[in-house]
């Protein structure tokens, strides 16, 4: 009995000395691996935040405006009053170079116009307006395209050059478009405007898009218009979220799985169009090519770009045709509802060129209509789309011609919506005038002509970018808008409904303006 007791009591003391070596080596890995913890975890800051202090540092000779403000009560005003805080700025340092606090706490860097011409001599290894438009439409999330030789040479070297043959047929596109979006309006009926515009503008842009067939087709209509809107939705989503937060939420969230699924849909109607043309030529050596954009693509692309390539170029041209051109013609319209004292001066503009272009509207008929172009320039004028521009990312250091210095790393970016109300660069700049740029190019000096245009790009009239980058569709945008303005001016009055008097707010999102897309405007036929 004895014995067993000193067995088990030897037992007890055997197992309590593995379990104390077991502990002690538990207790030493436990110790290495917080210590690789420790140093991986430092090893990390050091990563991230020597770079950012050095940063700080270097932009420390900048003057600020709110450097160093952060957090989520500096983001959420950034994001709802950034329009006031860059006419601020503008206001304290004009025609310097100056640091604002960005969305998520980032020194921004302001330029002043006056930089622009030396700034755009820059090639894009050194400015970057691609990566720039990366941050700002969040492709890492929404997945847009936003480079690709192909379709870029496609717009400038295919669709601008062919305008004077196609605007005839853009013109009988939105003529069509209009009569079957349009309520009848023999009395005054309320239409949300931008909802039909969205559909109106899909269709005129897809028939120089994918051609005639395609572009009527309901699937392409809706799918264009959703994608349009969806991506707009998932930009807006995915900026309410912290950055830290961005990688763990933003592919989750309701607005980017809807794009997603929009996306794909879209990818898979086209798909097959394209597989199609691609091997059309082989299958018939008399096969005629689509005059179309996406042939144009498939024809510059064809031995370098997949189908995939194909398709995302033709996502990226739908959403920059579709959403801008739609937003642009709203806002026109929301603008007219409320100053209905250049209705008829617009309506009897129109209606002498074309009884002196046979009613066909061709390039030379849309050059002439130079009211309505001022008008159209004026409401971009007063109500921009965007409240900076010329945005860049800096990939190596600058240093200006007044001597200073900016590091790479930040985001330049022009005040615009600020110098549009500069009197230096507008006298009564506070003045809705309609007919300004009408009136400045009065004197027919081919520089005053050439200056006040709606689709010039300037230093004082940036809405569509400037220098290299400056948007190679706008011809094609610019005659677009015209003509459905031309055709809404011609057929219909237009006001606000229920005796309201003032014009529609816009609702901005950071450095982005938009008219209210749930409004609506009464319509009424006119009575010829």
């Amino acid at each position: 009995m004895v014995g067993k007791f000193e067995n088990i009591n030897t037992s007890i003391k055997s197992t309590t000395q593995e379990s104390t070596i077991m502990d002690s080596q538990t207790i030493a890995q436990v110790t290495h691996t917080l210590q690789t913890v420790a140093i991986a975890t430092l090893f990390l800051a050091i990563c991230v935040y020597v770079p950012k202090l050095k940063l700080k540092a270097q932009l420390g000779s900048l003057p600020a405006l709110n450097s160093g403000e952060s957090g989520e009560k500096h983001r959420k005003t950034y994001l709802t009053s950034a329009k006031k805080m860059y006419a601020n700025g503008y206001a304290k340092f004009k025609d310097s170079v100056y640091r604002i606090a960005g969305e998520q706490g980032e020194d921004n860097i302001v330029i002043p116009p006056s930089l622009l011409p030396e700034l755009r001599k820059l090639p894009d290894d050194v400015l970057s307006f691609p990566v720039a438009v990366k941050d700002l439409m969040e492709v890492k999330y929404t997945k847009l395209r936003v480079e690709g030789a192909t379709g870029l040479h496609a717009v400038k070297s295919d669709l601008t050059p062919a305008l004077p043959r196609l605007n005839p047929v853009i013109a009988s596109e939105v003529d069509a478009a209009l009569r079957e979006a349009m309520p009848p309006c023999e009395d005054w009926t309320e239409v949300s405007i931008f909802k039909e515009l969205v559909d109106v503008i899909a269709k005129v842009s897809g028939r120089i898009f994918v051609g005639p067939e395609l572009c009527r087709n309901p699937e392409y209509i809706k799918l264009g218009s959703n994608y349009t809107i969806d991506l707009v939705g998932a930009v807006t989503a995915v900026k309410q979220v912290r950055s830290w937060l961005k990688p763990f939420l933003c592919h989750r969230l309701p607005e980017v799985v809807k794009l997603r699924k929009c996306e794909q849909q879209l990818k898979e109607f086209l798909r097959p169009i394209i597989e199609e043309r691609m091997n059309a030529k082989s299958k018939d050596p008399n096969w005629q090519e689509p005059d179309d954009m996406l042939q144009w693509m498939i024809t510059r692309g064809r031995g370098k770009d997949s189908i995939n390539d194909i398709t995302a170029f033709q996502l990226s041209l739908i959403f920059a045709a579709i959403h801008t051109t739609s937003m642009t013609v709203t806002s026109i319209m929301h603008t007219l509802a409320v100053t209905p004292e250049y209705v008829d001066p617009l309506r009897e503009e129109i209606r002498n060129v074309m009884a002196n272009n046979d009613g066909i509207i061709t390039s030379r008929a849309l050059q002439q209509m130079e009211k309505v172009d001022s008008y159209m320039k004026e409401v971009l004028r007063v109500y921009p789309t965007a409240i900076t521009a010329f945005t860049r990312r800096v990939l190596k250091g600058i240093t200006l011609s007044n001597g200073q210095y900016i590091p790479p790393g930040v985001t330049i970016e022009v005040p615009s919506a600020a110098v549009y109300l500069d009197e230096k660069n507008y006298p009564s700049a506070d003045e809705f005038d309609g007919f300004r740029a009408y009136k400045l190019r009065a004197s027919g000096k081919a520089a005053d002509i050439a200056r006040n245009q709606f689709v010039t790009a300037n230093e004082t009239n940036l809405n569509f970018g400037y220098g290299a980058h400056a948007c190679p569709g706008r011809f094609f945008a610019a005659n677009e808008i015209k003509m459905v303005l031309v055709r809404l001016i011609l057929e219909y009055d237009v006001k606000m409904p229920n005796g309201e008097t003032e014009r529609y707010a816009t609702i901005d999102v950071g450095t982005q303006s938009m008219p209210d897309s749930t409004k609506s405007l009464a319509f009424k036929k006119v009575q010829i």
